[in-house]
């Protein structure tokens, strides 16, 4: 028998509208242990304080496996049992990637990349969390530990990538950290800009390139638990409801058949 841990970072969650009172709850069902960072996170920041608020709760973390999970990262029940099965067989190797189904309306998703979520402790003690071009992926004695170095199970990570947050709450979330950037690396990356407006522009342009590849349905009933009735309250006003006006343009020929099929009206 293993110690599992769970290690997520937040602040003020409810003011930024992650799911996060259900994130935890899913958390420490799995877990033997979940422990947090980012508890005095500024407001402004620079971009390697993101490596840095990771390591802190990977090195508070005392379990043999840690699993790092961001607020809208989920987990179905019905996979914990085979998670820990997978992280048992797996001793000799120092990480687990998982693929991800990518949400942002809950009715369909897409098959993202594989992660490396889940790191092995216990024997491999020199894991961090700062390569990567966010500064922040998982290496091992300075080298980068990428999805093809390492197990990539066939359980998947449920990603609510933005969807209970509002216009307002996402604009200001990419304009605040486009400035981070900047102060770190001397641009503005992706172009986002430290203006609400035109982050937000950018980061709608991106999002619609993605959701139009957002082909699989999924019903209702089959989302974790954890997160079906916060997704049965989702209004207008957040991203999740029809991705700000995509699903209407992109899927609209289904809108009705998925309203009875998936959410039973």
């Amino acid at each position: 028998m293993f110690k599992l841990s769970i290690a997520t970072s937040y602040t003020d969650p409810e003011s930024r509208m992650d799911p996060w009172k259900e994130a935890l709850s899913c958390y420490e069902d799995l877990a033997d242990e979940v422990v947090r960072s980012g508890e005095n996170w500024p407001y402004e920041f620079t971009w390697d304080y993101i490596g840095k608020v990771f390591n802190e709760s990977y090195k508070k973390a005392s379990g043999d496996w840690v699993i790092r999970m961001d607020l809208d990262y989920f987990f179905h029940e019905k996979d914990f049992a085979e998670i820990r099965k997978t992280l048992n067989e797996n001793f000799d190797k120092p990480a687990i990637a998982f693929p991800k189904y990518q949400f942002f309306t809950p009715e369909r998703y897409n098959l993202k990349t594989n992660i490396v979520i889940a790191y092995n402790k216990k024997h491999f003690p020199n894991i961090e969390l700062n390569g990567g071009g966010d500064l922040c992926l998982p290496t091992i004695n300075g080298k980068e530990i990428t999805p093809s170095d390492v197990p990539i199970s066939k359980i998947y990570l449920w990603n609510y990538d933005s969807m209970f947050k509002t216009k307002q709450v996402i604009a200001e979330d990419r304009a605040r950290f486009a400035r981070a950037w900047f102060r770190y690396f001397g641009d503005f990356g992706k172009g986002e800009g430290d203006d609400t407006e035109k982050a937000f522009k950018t980061w709608f342009e991106m999002v619609e390139s993605r959701y139009k590849k957002h082909k699989k349905l999924m019903r209702l009933d089959r989302h974790p638990k954890y997160i079906i009735e916060k997704i049965t309250n989702l209004n207008e006003s957040q991203f999740g409801y029809s991705a700000f006006g995509l699903r209407e343009k992109y899927h609209s020929g289904l809108i009705d058949n998925l309203k009875k099929s998936i959410f039973n009206v």
